[in-house]
Protein backbone atom coordinates (compact mmCIF):
# COMPACT_ATOMS: atom_id res chain seq x y z
CA UNK A 1 0.00 0.00 0.00
CA UNK A 2 1.31 3.86 -0.85
CA UNK A 3 2.64 5.86 1.97
CA UNK A 4 0.83 8.66 0.72
CA UNK A 5 -2.65 8.49 -0.75
CA UNK A 6 -3.73 11.84 -2.58
CA UNK A 7 -6.55 13.50 -4.67
CA UNK A 8 -5.89 15.88 -7.27
CA UNK A 9 -7.72 17.97 -9.68
CA UNK A 10 -6.98 18.68 -13.38
CA UNK A 11 -9.33 21.74 -13.63
CA UNK A 12 -9.98 22.78 -17.30
CA UNK A 13 -11.46 25.54 -19.43
CA UNK A 14 -11.52 26.48 -22.64
CA UNK A 15 -8.43 23.85 -23.36
CA UNK A 16 -6.10 25.50 -20.47
CA UNK A 17 -5.73 23.35 -16.99
CA UNK A 18 -5.15 25.60 -14.04
CA UNK A 19 -1.86 24.62 -12.20
CA UNK A 20 -0.54 25.52 -9.03
CA UNK A 21 2.98 26.93 -8.57
CA UNK A 22 4.57 24.88 -5.57
CA UNK A 23 6.38 27.35 -2.78
CA UNK A 24 10.25 27.04 -3.37
CA UNK A 25 10.03 26.14 0.35
CA UNK A 26 8.03 22.90 0.39
CA UNK A 27 9.70 20.11 1.38
CA UNK A 28 8.06 17.98 -1.05
CA UNK A 29 8.31 18.83 -4.82
CA UNK A 30 9.68 22.48 -4.15
CA UNK A 31 9.55 25.24 -6.92
CA UNK A 32 7.26 22.96 -9.33
CA UNK A 33 3.98 22.94 -11.35
CA UNK A 34 1.13 20.90 -9.45
CA UNK A 35 -2.41 20.01 -10.14
CA UNK A 36 -4.05 21.18 -7.13
CA UNK A 37 -4.81 18.82 -4.22
CA UNK A 38 -3.43 16.76 -1.71
CA UNK A 39 -3.91 14.31 0.79
CA UNK A 40 -6.70 12.12 1.54
CA UNK A 41 -7.62 11.73 5.48
CA UNK A 42 -8.04 8.02 6.73
CA UNK A 43 -11.90 7.34 5.86
CA UNK A 44 -12.46 10.15 3.73
CA UNK A 45 -13.78 9.44 0.16
CA UNK A 46 -11.31 10.39 -2.68
CA UNK A 47 -14.05 12.50 -4.34
CA UNK A 48 -14.83 14.38 -0.67
CA UNK A 49 -10.75 14.89 -0.13
CA UNK A 50 -10.84 16.72 -3.51
CA UNK A 51 -13.63 18.74 -3.02
CA UNK A 52 -12.67 19.79 0.61
CA UNK A 53 -9.03 20.45 -1.26
CA UNK A 54 -10.57 22.49 -3.81
CA UNK A 55 -12.11 24.83 -1.23
CA UNK A 56 -9.33 25.06 0.96
CA UNK A 57 -6.38 25.98 -1.23
CA UNK A 58 -8.41 27.88 -4.55
CA UNK A 59 -11.64 28.95 -2.61
CA UNK A 60 -14.26 27.28 -5.21
CA UNK A 61 -16.86 24.40 -5.22
CA UNK A 62 -16.05 21.87 -7.53
CA UNK A 63 -19.83 20.32 -9.33
CA UNK A 64 -19.18 16.75 -11.17
CA UNK A 65 -15.59 15.97 -11.06
CA UNK A 66 -15.20 12.35 -12.94
CA UNK A 67 -12.34 10.35 -11.96
CA UNK A 68 -9.52 9.42 -14.26
CA UNK A 69 -6.87 7.26 -14.48
CA UNK A 70 -3.95 9.45 -13.10
CA UNK A 71 -0.23 7.77 -13.00
CA UNK A 72 2.42 8.51 -10.39
CA UNK A 73 5.74 8.10 -10.84
CA UNK A 74 6.54 7.61 -7.00
CA UNK A 75 5.29 4.40 -5.85
CA UNK A 76 5.27 5.81 -2.34
CA UNK A 77 2.07 7.84 -3.58
CA UNK A 78 -1.26 6.72 -4.84
CA UNK A 79 -3.12 9.33 -6.85
CA UNK A 80 -6.71 10.10 -7.54
CA UNK A 81 -7.40 12.08 -10.59
CA UNK A 82 -10.12 14.17 -11.01
CA UNK A 83 -11.17 16.37 -14.45
CA UNK A 84 -13.44 19.54 -12.85
CA UNK A 85 -14.58 21.36 -15.67
CA UNK A 86 -17.57 23.25 -13.76
CA UNK A 87 -17.30 24.91 -10.51
CA UNK A 88 -18.52 27.74 -8.91
CA UNK A 89 -15.98 30.86 -7.34
CA UNK A 90 -13.30 32.28 -8.64
CA UNK A 91 -9.88 30.34 -8.32
CA UNK A 92 -7.93 32.34 -6.12
CA UNK A 93 -4.70 31.39 -3.92
CA UNK A 94 -5.78 30.64 -0.83
CA UNK A 95 -2.34 28.62 0.31
CA UNK A 96 0.43 31.17 -0.26
CA UNK A 97 2.48 28.69 2.08
CA UNK A 98 2.01 25.56 -0.42
CA UNK A 99 1.66 27.94 -3.91
CA UNK A 100 3.50 31.07 -4.47
CA UNK A 101 1.57 30.83 -8.19
CA UNK A 102 -1.77 30.14 -10.04
CA UNK A 103 -1.72 29.62 -13.73
CA UNK A 104 -3.71 28.48 -16.70
CA UNK A 105 -1.58 26.53 -19.09
CA UNK A 106 -2.53 25.48 -22.65
CA UNK A 107 -1.33 21.90 -23.68
CA UNK A 108 1.01 23.20 -26.11
CA UNK A 109 2.42 24.71 -23.23
CA UNK A 110 3.11 21.96 -20.39
CA UNK A 111 6.03 20.40 -21.84
CA UNK A 112 8.17 23.24 -21.23
CA UNK A 113 6.96 23.29 -17.18
CA UNK A 114 9.03 21.99 -14.39
CA UNK A 115 6.03 19.87 -13.15
CA UNK A 116 5.99 17.78 -9.65
CA UNK A 117 5.10 14.58 -11.41
CA UNK A 118 5.94 14.27 -15.12
CA UNK A 119 3.76 11.20 -14.82
CA UNK A 120 0.82 13.32 -15.76
CA UNK A 121 1.58 15.04 -18.66
CA UNK A 122 0.15 12.49 -21.37
CA UNK A 123 -2.94 12.52 -18.94
CA UNK A 124 -3.09 16.18 -18.84
CA UNK A 125 -2.57 17.08 -22.14
CA UNK A 126 -5.40 14.17 -23.41
CA UNK A 127 -7.84 15.83 -21.40
CA UNK A 128 -7.01 19.43 -22.85
CA UNK A 129 -7.11 18.44 -26.43
CA UNK A 130 -10.45 16.72 -25.97
CA UNK A 131 -11.95 19.40 -23.46
CA UNK A 132 -12.58 21.96 -26.40
CA UNK A 133 -16.15 21.60 -27.19
CA UNK A 134 -16.33 18.21 -25.24
CA UNK A 135 -18.81 16.86 -22.79
CA UNK A 136 -15.66 16.07 -20.27
CA UNK A 137 -17.11 12.72 -19.28
CA UNK A 138 -16.38 11.51 -22.99
CA UNK A 139 -12.55 12.38 -22.96
CA UNK A 140 -10.26 9.58 -24.02
CA UNK A 141 -8.35 8.57 -21.19
CA UNK A 142 -6.47 5.60 -22.56
CA UNK A 143 -4.35 7.46 -25.64
CA UNK A 144 -7.39 6.77 -27.94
Amino acid sequence: MAEHVVAVAAIVADGRALLAHRHPDREWYPDCWDLVGGHIDPGERPVDALRRECREELGIEVQDPIAVPMPSSDPAVEVHGFVVSSWSGTPTNLAPDEHDDLRWFGPDELDSLRLADPAILPVLTRVLRAQVGTDPSRIPLDGG
